[in-house]
């Protein structure tokens, strides 16, 4: 490879968003946070580089192999953010820990994560979410879900599904049939990767009963509206299992005040990816799409981890996932606003550059020829930019 082919490549897993893609992201971006401060939060903006031993925190050292990580000048280990929930957790309990509860904090920004990259799937991608701290009831976990259907509404999406759960009813559910913590972490990656074979297979190979394992394989199995509750509440026997469906049952009723019930599904196989997840979560798929447009839940835990106990809900919700599902589905995607383009022929820069300007303070998007040009082929331009109208002067 020569040096110049060098130079004109990105790094691994990131890309660059060209004119109409970068109009695209910036109108959703700001949609969204027109969204958030409707709904109260206040935007937070964190380091992109953190300590890693902060960045591991609740989350141990399983996520460090998808992290970029590299040292200071003091030889300590750094790394790229991988995600938004621990850098704000960090800031609530370092620099808000005094600020009257709840805190409901947002964020739009971009994360990085070493992984395999393949559509809607890089290593740097860009995120929008919010963090509700401080409310340990099923009134703030409704609001962080219906607040994500909102901003796939405003988005332009309609077609799509939230797939909420409950990590303590699966957390209930193996320790009602005894497996050891080793089991019980295999048990929920193959959950959480959706591998429904090798989760019969490593069951089988345990000592458990036929019908303990008859219920760990119908878990991820589990999805429905109302009546898939009840069946599952008929199927465990533990206090921790019924607690987490009546949770659940709540949340659904709350989200009927908000008239959202009829994009939510229960999907109790449902656990995500993140160790620090205590109660509800969700996910929100379109189709089109094989990975969740957003996910989150509650993480009661994760601030006592930096010395401030507090109770904690929240979601993520991915911006360029966003655009790949409107541009799959069809659906009309914002394109740059351009009113007028100003152009002059010879000795007439002065006069185009007041126009210009007097257009511009009306509140038109304006471009400005910057050589003379023929009336013909200032025409010509104006089409092949896309300008709606051609203003020459002559």
């Amino acid at each position: 490879m020569s040096k110049n082919e060098f130079v004109l490549q990105i790094p691994y897993g990131t890309r660059d968003f060209l004119p109409h893609e970068a109009a695209c992201k910036r109108e959703i971006e700001a949609s969204i946070a027109d969204v958030f401060v409707k709904w109260g939060y206040d935007e937070v903006v964190t380091p992109t580089i953190e300590y890693l031993d902060t960045l591991t925190i609740g989350n141990g050292r399983e996520v460090e192999p998808h992290m970029f990580k590299f040292f200071d000048k003091n030889n300590r280990t750094l790394a790229l953010r991988h995600e938004m929930t621990t850098p704000i957790a960090r800031v609530a309990a370092s620099r808000l820990n005094e600020v009257e509860l709840p805190l409901k904090l947002s964020y739009i920004t971009n994360v990085y994560r070493y992984e395999q990259a393949q559509t809607g799937r890089q290593c740097e991608f860009y995120q929008a979410g919010v963090e509700l701290m401080g409310v340990p009831n099923a009134n703030a976990d409704a609001e962080v879900i219906a607040l994500s259907i909102e901003l796939l509404r405003q988005a332009g999406l309609e077609n799509f599904q939230i797939c909420l759960g409950q990590v303590e009813f699966i957390n209930g559910v193996m320790d009602q049939v005894n497996l050891s913590p080793k089991q019980q972490q295999q048990i929920k990656q193959a959950m959480v990767t959706r591998d429904l074979v090798g989760l019969g297979e490593m069951l089988d190979n345990t000592e458990l009963t036929n019908n303990a394992k008859d219920i760990l394989k119908r878990i991820p199995l589990l999805h429905g509206k109302e009546d898939m509750l009840k069946q599952a509440y008929n199927m465990v026997y533990n206090e921790q299992s019924k607690r987490a469906l009546d949770n659940l049952t709540e949340i659904y009723n709350l989200l009927k005040g908000y008239g959202f019930e009829k994009y939510v599904n229960f999907d109790l196989g449902v656990i995500r990816d993140f160790n620090y997840y205590t109660g509800m979560v969700f996910e929100a798929y379109t189709p089109g799409l094989g990975f969740p447009l957003c996910g989150g839940g509650r993480y009661d835990n994760m601030l006592s981890d930096f010395g401030t106990a507090c109770p904690a809900t929240g979601f993520a919700l991915g911006i360029e996932r966003i655009m790949l599902a409107l541009e799959r589905q069809g659906l009309a995607v914002v394109s740059t606003k351009k009113d007028i383009y100003v152009a002059w022929q010879e000795g007439k820069v002065l006069d185009a550059i007041v126009q210009a300007k007097k257009l511009r303070d009306e509140g038109n998007s304006v471009e400005l020829a910057l050589w003379a040009q023929t009336e013909k082929t200032a025409e010509e331009y104006q089409v092949s930019k896309g300008y709606h109208k051609l203003v020459y002067i002559g």
